[in-house]
């Protein structure tokens, strides 16, 4: 009888294994990083690629949407989304200081709130953030783009003015200009 509970454990603890080393090798939203780098000023973005698959990924709650207007969104998958400066900068008009924030959004139909935050390090980003630590927020609109996109990505171009950094998912951009302070 011993043998037999052993056995069952043992069979358990490989399926288990078995599991969380293929979870981490084929995720289903790779965890990845984008970079810019122009003039001095650097920019890094840590962020997992969720795909649509098929969903609807930006609506209203009642209609099955995976990512509801006007509720928390880590901008991304798996951890919460990070964002890291190595100068002063105005992010959307807005001062912020050199440093590594948790970057999230409160999508809408027509402008996202995108907010940088101070708690840095969160590992399952499902869980929002303490509000309280919150360094700014501000709106930005959103872009209809005229092709899909199947994997969410953070893009970054350069203009004369400022550095825009994309995030594109679906059918909808949202555009937030960087510019050194």
């Amino acid at each position: 009888m011993l043998k037999k509970i052993l056995l069952g454990v043992g069979l358990l603890l490989v399926a288990l294994v078995g599991f969380i080393v293929y979870s981490n090798l084929f995720p289903k939203s790779p965890p990845t990083t984008k970079s810019f780098s122009e003039n001095g000023l650097d920019i890094n973005v840590a962020f997992g690629q969720p795909s649509k698959r098929g969903r609807l990924i930006f609506g209203e709650e009642k209609d099955g949407a995976l990512q509801p207007y006007g509720k928390y969104w880590r901008l991304g998958a798996n951890a919460a989304t990070e964002i890291t400066f190595n100068k002063d900068i105005s992010f959307a008009g807005k001062p912020v200081k050199a440093g590594s924030y948790r970057m999230y959004a409160v999508p809408g139909a027509e402008s996202f709130q995108i907010s940088l935050n101070s708690e840095v390090g969160v590992f399952f980003g499902v869980q929002e953030p303490d509000y309280s630590k919150d360094v700014l927020k501000v709106d930005v609109p959103v872009i209809q783009s005229p092709t899909e996109t199947e994997q969410f990505t953070i893009n970054f171009t350069s203009d004369s003015t400022a550095v825009n950094m994309d995030f594109v998912w679906d059918k909808v951009i949202v555009r937030v200009p960087i510019s050194v302070q």
